[in-house]
């Protein structure tokens, strides 16, 4: 931990087993492992506290579930420091990556709306969807990538700035609580944006707050990048993740601005911000400091495609493909006399296992699905 690095844009194979991890809970999520665990009903409250984490918390509060999107946002914007590196290392230009970077956002778009529309069953126009957020703080995070740290990270408190007062000087009548579900400022916009609300509490307008996620991840690719001694860089990580999480949950324990995830206040963007850069450290330290990565292949195989397995495992999987396999689960196995609980589990772990096992057939042919 005290020899220089070299500036290099080789893979961060502690990135690649956080961003798998990632992808992981969420296709576990989508195969139904989370609520076929809260199926379960066992009368010990630690469980009860464990399956309760692994849902969005309904309003005022911090689960863990909660954190799965910013880990997302945040991975994306360290990848994105690694790539555009290798990008100028190749010889592309600022326009030539600002016309990339502008094409995938549209897709990314095309995606969010796409996805909605299916788990609609009809055409429709939603932005809540993670891809669709993606689309506009990835630009955000590319435009601002080329100025100092100092400036970056100034830039994203300004977001977290501008939609706190947005949300609490709004006047607009029936819109100007900024902590009540759907009558806060981003409801509005959501009725101007979209002419609906979310019956969740969801608002389009939280890719700019949450834009900081990106941003961050960008500054702390950048920092892994740097010629700083690993040590520098792992306290550096573990610095900012500390200040963050003191800050965000110091606004809400004080009463200043609650912590909520479906609103994107600032103290959830910094709360859990900080817990995207403890995260990041800590897999540095074990996997690239300490070596130990072999335990991490299971969730690099589903890292390595994230946008194709998110999409295939919201789609495909929810729409068709978790059903198919339940059927032969459940003939096979109803028999045996096992509980409908049971039955679910031992059903979305087989969707699981098959939708890891199509990533790795992947992994081993070197598919690499991008945009």
């Amino acid at each position: 931990m005290t020899n220089s690095d070299t500036a290099s844009s080789e893979r961060l194979q502690s990135l690649d087993i956080f961003r798998g991890l990632t992808m992981f809970l969420l296709v576990c999520e989508t195969a139904g492992v989370w609520s076929a665990l809260r199926g379960l009903s066992f009368d010990n409250p630690v469980w009860h506290k464990v399956v309760t984490h692994l849902t969005h918390h309904e309003w005022n509060g911090l689960h863990f579930w909660d954190l799965v999107q910013p880990f997302f946002m945040f991975i994306v914007g360290v990848a994105m420091a690694f790539s555009m590196a290798k990008r100028t290392e190749r010889g592309s230009t600022w326009a030539q990556s600002l016309r990339h970077i502008v094409y995938r956002c549209f897709m990314l778009l095309m995606f969010g709306v796409g996805l909605h529309c299916i788990y609609a069953r009809g055409l429709c126009w939603e932005l809540w969807n993670v891809l669709s957020q993606l689309s506009v703080t990835i630009l955000i995070a590319f435009l601002i990538m080329q100025w100092s740290a100092k400036m970056q990270v100034a830039i994203s408190l300004l977001l977290l700035v501008a939609t706190e007062l947005a949300f609490r000087l709004c006047t607009i009548e029936g819109y100007d609580e900024p902590f009540v579900i759907g009558k806060t400022f981003g409801s509005w916009t959501d009725m101007i944006l979209m002419g609906k609300t979310s019956s969740g509490g969801w608002l389009a307008i939280n890719c700019i707050p949450t834009a900081a996620h990106t941003i961050w991840g960008v500054v702390a690719g950048q920092w892994l990048l740097s010629s700083r001694t690993t040590s520098s860089k792992l306290r550096q990580l573990l610095l900012s993740g500390v200040v963050l999480l003191a800050v965000g949950y110091g606004l809400d324990w004080s009463g200043v601005t609650p912590i909520i995830k479906r609103i994107c206040t600032s103290s959830f963007v910094m709360a859990s911000g900080g817990w995207c850069l403890l995260t990041l450290a800590f897999f540095y330290w074990l996997v690239d400091i300490r070596g130990c990565k072999r335990w991490g292949f299971v969730f690099i195989v589903v890292g390595m495609n994230p946008i194709f397995i998110y999409l295939f495992s919201e789609s495909i999987g929810r729409q068709w493909f978790n059903g198919t396999v339940a059927i032969f689960t459940h003939g096979w196995l109803q028999p045996f006399g096992l509980s409908e609980a049971t039955l679910a589990i031992l059903t979305a772990s087989a969707v699981l296992a098959l939708e890891w096992s199509l990533c790795y057939w992947l992994f081993k042919r070197k598919i690499l699905i991008k945009i």
